[in-house]
């Protein structure tokens, strides 16, 4: 597993760092393929905050746990991403299709960079490949980030660019391009 440590108004030990490693290390073996692991250490407001994010073969897994000890936000952190790839990977395998977490697909897309207006101003900027999945497939994917919605190619529409996302009314939406050029 590849590690990648950021530290936000704090320094990390070597200690600590190794502790992570260590113990994120023994996810490695629930993925067939090398993962890649991005722990942030911070404090906030007098606790320590670990955030742990493994990706591997276009599954994201997040954590993020915020107590008195670091390395009892490690430990916590690391447990809830083991029950996130456990429940997940069953569910994956059994309801959607055979190998689902074994694919590699390559990047095939990244947005263009328009020149910004005056009014708005881009604050941060991401680039990532979307991936050809199903609409369920999209919503475990936003639910493992913790995000509002989720870009996606859907492979049920002729991978045609969607958005799920969450509703307040509960439940989830569905956004997809019709494929006309107005």
């Amino acid at each position: 597993m590849k590690f990648t440590f950021t530290e936000k108004r704090m320094d990390s030990s070597e200690e600590l760092r190794a502790y992570a490693m260590r113990k994120i290390g023994k996810l490695d073996r629930l993925f067939r393929t090398e993962a890649e692991a991005y722990v942030t250490f911070s404090i906030e407001r007098g606790r320590f905050l670990a955030e742990i994010t493994i990706h591997n073969n276009g599954m994201f897994y997040r954590a993020s746990e915020l107590t008195n000890d670091m390395y009892a936000s490690v430990d916590s952190g690391v447990a809830a991403i083991e029950r996130q790839i456990r429940r997940n990977k069953t569910r994956l395998e059994k309801k959607l299709r055979e190998g689902v977490l074994d694919r590699d697909i390559a990047p095939a897309y990244a947005a263009a960079q328009d020149e910004p207006d005056e009014e708005f101003k881009i604050v941060r900027e991401k680039r990532f490949s979307i991936k050809p999945m199903s609409a369920e497939e999209a919503i475990l994917q936003m639910n493992l980030l913790g995000h509002e919605f989720f870009v996606f190619k859907n492979m049920d529409s002729d991978d045609a660019v969607s958005v799920v996302y969450k509703r307040r009314q509960g439940g989830y939406g569905l956004i997809c391009d019709d494929g006309l050029d107005d």
